[in-house]
């Protein structure tokens, strides 16, 4: 295919996917809206609560508040005003916290970007190579090996596993901390405040890597095995090419791209596993913020931790999907 050609067909699967991905986000800021008001309850609840501590008494003043938050109004109302404020790049106050949203935000979801994009890449490192390392030994005791082993960390569920590590390498072992992203009051700006946070994240990103190992694992050990008895390995094994070449080159790429859908399907469970992760390790990204945001109903808050999340997984995705329009002149062809 010629150059020119290649431009223009990348940039029409571009613009496509940019495009689809734009209308899923309404579709997202639809859902973030409506889901928190379909929980019991609001974030002004515990106003008419006799039991509450902050219960107020005077049916006039908890109508203030609640008109002053905007929730007496009805909810296609509310969903324009909320709908002005995205637009006007404003995330909202919050109601438990009375904080900016955007504050909360600066202040968790490095931590969460940090722990998934530690545990997505070595995820995916790890079972890319030790799916071709078993599929060149298949039938032998390291490949049997590899397959239980993915096999039990596939199955088991991400707070478990963090739970197991926590256990076994902070409390029986005291090799890592218990808790936390950092050590209190140390020096985060210098060279030894990030080999401390690096310290703190090793027992989360661990927990979370091995729960994304196991899928990605199998996908390349059987996609690879369906590739050694084709025509071009049969005739790079006679013309004599190393293992690594063949393993990587030749059926190694025949695996990259199925590889690459399953990374970017994982993005979305990887969001969900950082918050149990985080929950187990009380570390403090972004689901420390949704499960207080939860308890409390804290509208704002549960409407941008979604949105964020979720344009966090798109914007994945659609890299993704770029990249593999770029190795793969067959998209977009038609």
């Amino acid at each position: 295919m010629k150059t020119g050609q290649s431009g223009r067909r990348y940039l029409r699967v571009a613009l496509r996917s940019a495009g689809l991905y734009a209308l899923t986000m309404v579709a997202v800021v639809i859902l973030v809206f409506t889901l928190p008001r379909a929980m019991p309850g609001d974030p002004l609840a515990a106003l008419d609560d006799p039991d509450n501590s902050v219960y107020v008494t005077d049916p006039a003043v908890r109508d203030k508040v609640r008109a002053y938050y905007g929730l007496d109004d009805p909810l296609p109302e509310q969903f324009q005003h909320y709908v002005g404020r995205l637009a006007r790049g404003d995330l909202g106050y919050s109601i438990a916290r009375k904080r900016p949203v955007a504050s909360l935000l600066r202040a968790h979801l490095p931590w969460t970007l940090l722990l998934m994009g530690v545990a997505i890449v070595l995820a995916s490192l790890l079972s890319f190579v030790a799916g071709v390392a078993a599929t060149w030994r298949r039938g032998r005791i390291g490949d049997r090996s590899l397959m239980t082993g993915m096999t039990v960390a596939q199955a088991v569920p991400e707070y478990a596993m963090a739970a197991v590590l926590l256990i076994a390498f902070a409390v029986v072992l005291p090799i890592f901390p218990l808790a936390g992203a950092r050590t209190s009051f140390a020096d985060h700006g210098t060279v030894a405040g990030m080999l401390d946070v690096a310290y703190h994240l090793v027992l989360p990103a661990a927990a979370l890597t091995l729960s994304l190992l196991g899928t990605k694992f199998l996908l390349v050990r059987n996609t690879m095995i369906s590739a050694l008895g084709a025509d071009y390995m049969v005739l790079a094994r006679a013309k004599g090419l190393p293992d690594r070449l063949l393993k990587y080159r030749h059926a190694g790429r025949n695996a990259l791209l199925p590889f690459l859908t399953v990374v970017g399907i994982q993005a979305g469970y990887a969001v969900g596993g950082a918050v149990f992760v985080e929950s187990v390790f009380a570390y403090p990204g972004m689901g420390s913020l949704i499960l207080g945001a939860v308890e409390a109903r804290d509208y704002p808050v549960l409407e941008a931790t979604f949105l964020v999340l979720a344009l966090v997984v798109l914007a994945v995705n659609l890299l993704l999907e770029l990249v593999y329009a770029r190795i793969d002149p067959r998209v977009g062809a038609e």
